[in-house]
């Protein structure tokens, strides 16, 4: 997730300074011919450290593989995900031993168990943590069971923010080819009013077609680019705060917050209509 601000700096250095040129919005997304497929609403929590089993959730990624500045913490009574009022808290905690860890949920564990979707719309509502170093995303990621040969694998980043610049978020998708070691990809800036996402609550959603991705703030269309041709798998589902990126976490407050009200994935079904 981080070859996007490492790869291109300079450029996103100059969109930031003088913003990102904004092109036609698209209409408000309509909910009317999505059928509900996966609705998660926080009122209870189940989550285990690898295994489904009975769960929702597992709170590693499948591949076991951390990322940033925070270690991503097996569930603990009251760490790193608490439960109020129908809203997820993912907490990022420096420990008394100088180390921070946070927290992470994946909705399909390393042997292919879960929740996964090959197309549709995936959205979450969240409140995002304020302060430099704060790294929270909502994102997707294609699944590959243990034992599947290496190939290559799509990820797509329908919201990750960088709390150093708290008047802009990222979107965008990376192709990892686990054969030859590479990756490339592409995303998309959005400027917003300055200290907006950890103000209230906002919706960050990503439509993945066969042909087309169409990213959206606030139900708004933001982006849209033609989907990879090697989106071959079904995706799972993640949500987490990691710190870092690159960025300095010197300043990151502690404890840092970020708060889920829901997460909703939709498919095309032109006889449904949701309100």
């Amino acid at each position: 997730m981080t070859w996007l601000i490492r790869a291109i700096a300079a450029q996103l250095f100059t969109m930031l300074m003088v913003g990102f040129p904004q092109g036609a919005i698209a209409a408000t997304l309509d909910l009317c011919g999505l059928k509900p497929t996966f609705t998660e609403d926080f009122h209870e929590l189940k989550v285990s450290s690898w295994k489904m089993d009975d769960n929702r959730w597992i709170a590693h990624t499948p591949w076991a593989g951390d990322f940033g500045d925070a270690a991503f913490a097996n569930p603990q009574p009251d760490f790193p995900f608490t439960l109020k009022d129908g809203i997820l808290r993912i907490e990022a905690r420096k420990g008394e031993n100088g180390k921070w860890q946070s927290g992470l949920l994946a909705s399909a564990d390393p042997w292919g168990t879960g929740f996964t979707q090959m197309y549709g719309y995936f959205e979450a509502r969240m409140k995002i943590p304020k302060g430099p170093g704060t790294w929270p995303a909502f994102w997707l990621s294609e699944s590959r069971p243990k034992g599947s040969p290496p190939g290559v694998s799509v990820e797509v980043d329908s919201i990750e923010y960088y709390g150093q610049f708290p008047d802009t978020f990222h979107s965008g998708y990376i192709v990892w080819d686990g054969i030859r070691h590479t990756h490339s990809g592409d995303g998309h800036v959005e400027k917003i009013p300055s200290g907006a996402l950890d103000a209230d609550f906002h919706t960050f959603g990503v439509e993945v077609e066969k042909d087309f991705m169409t990213f959206y703030y606030d139900r708004n269309q933001i982006w849209q680019m033609p989907t990879p041709k090697e989106h071959q798998h079904p995706f799972l589902v993640l949500v987490n705060l990691a710190l870092g990126s690159g960025w300095p976490i010197d300043k990151t407050p502690n404890p840092s917050f970020l708060d889920v009200a829901y997460i909703h994935v939709y498919e095309r079904d032109p006889s449904a209509c949701v309100k």
